[in-house]
């Protein structure tokens, strides 16, 4: 299934390679690719979600369809609220490490500055109960999710 799923990634991701966004009919897509729409249901929400940097929206019905739309660098300040709405008050590490890499891949962060955030919000850093942990993550995270942006903000000044 794991193959199923990266192609599914792969085929979705060319279609983006031009535009910042793109609308697929669910059934259809699951139709190309022989699979049950709860499939690409799965791929949207492991491959595709706010941790990647992509905002899904999706209408039911009779002309649904799936919107997917890659933030943008452009659109820091939107990306950056959008981040931080979806860390809130907690977040597992897996969650955390999935923003940082996806920072980085879009080239926001270097891979130095990636591993000193990871770091920052692994699990052996954080000396606490599992469910105290999940909310110092968010806040650490939070705030350096925040000087990202604000270093983005100052480059583009200089």
């Amino acid at each position: 299934m794991a193959q199923l799923s990266d192609a599914i990634e792969h085929f979705i991701k060319e279609l983006m390679e031009e535009d910042k966004q793109i609308e697929v009919k669910r059934n259809e897509l699951a139709q190309h690719f022989g699979c049950a729409p709860s499939q690409i249901n799965y791929v949207l929400a492991t491959r595709f979600s706010v941790d990647h940097g992509y905002i899904i929206e999706s209408r039911r019905g009779g002309g649904g369809y799936v919107r997917i739309v890659r933030m943008t660098q452009g659109a820091n300040d939107n990306m950056l609220e959008t981040l931080l709405k979806r860390v809130g008050t907690s977040i597992d590490e897996e969650s955390a490490n999935a923003i940082i890499a996806c920072l980085h891949e879009r080239k926001l962060i270097t891979r130095r500055e990636a591993l000193l955030m990871r770091s920052a919000v692994a699990k052996n850093a954080l000396q606490l109960p599992v469910s105290a942990k999940d909310v110092l993550r968010a806040s650490v995270l939070r705030n350096l999710l925040a000087q990202v942006f604000r270093n983005l903000e100052e480059d583009t000044r200089t």
